[in-house]
């Protein structure tokens, strides 16, 4: 099943592990990509910024969003004095030095969370409103068949009782369309590019 107990993500040595202790892990989960090696991380999150953010989801993760956004709209709950730099510090403040230099992962205007490291084999990003502060952190293992693959953390602080309520009252939505739709859609943007380079290979060698 690709929802995993929390321990496949707090016992892997994870540099986020140095940032987040104020965090709670909400959710993780696993992503199959067969044929992946321990250097594939990079080519990884390459499909995946191929493969789009939530514009290209379902219809029913759309339609989610954009009522998660609505309300937001109507509440305030997304206004920039509740984000990043504004009611939380960024994680980027946290950083040691080694991290601070490493590469930070470009931004997509696409996807509402914005990098704040990116390395050969862990990634996070983070946003902030009125009700949470939440960093999605990806990291690349090698499973159980042998291969690589990718895991994503959630972890969250929620913003007092209102923010503890919203994250119970999302979570059937997260576990049951959100993710489920998202390892669909990222499982087949590793198949096409993983597809795709071994034809190319397959066709240099020729």
């Amino acid at each position: 099943m690709p929802r995993l107990a929390k321990t496949a993500y707090t016992e892997q040595p994870w540099r986020i592990h140095e940032l987040t202790s104020d965090f709670s892990v909400e959710d993780v989960w696993s992503f199959r990509t067969p044929g992946a090696g321990p250097d594939d991380f990079p080519a990884m999150l390459a499909a995946l910024r191929a493969a789009g953010g939530p514009a290209k989801q379902p219809l029913p993760v759309r339609f989610l969003f954009a009522v998660r956004w609505k309300l937001g709209a109507v509440f305030g709950w997304d206004k920039p004095s509740a984000g990043v730099g504004e009611r939380v510090t960024s994680l980027r403040d946290r950083l040691p030095g080694d991290l601070h230099d490493a590469p930070r992962g470009p931004d997509d205007e696409g996807m509402p969370l914005t990098a704040v490291y990116e390395l050969d084999r862990e990634s996070a990003r983070e946003l902030a409103n009125k009700t949470v502060h939440t960093v999605m952190h990806l990291g690349w293992v090698q499973g159980t068949d042998g291969d690589h693959e990718l895991r994503m953390a959630v972890l969250v602080k929620p913003n007092g009782r209102f923010g503890r309520l919203y994250m119970a009252a999302i979570a059937p939505f997260r576990h049951l369309v959100v993710y489920p739709a998202l390892t669909r859609q990222w499982e087949r943007a590793w198949r096409e590019r993983h597809n795709a380079e071994t034809e190319y290979e397959e066709g240099g060698s020729r």
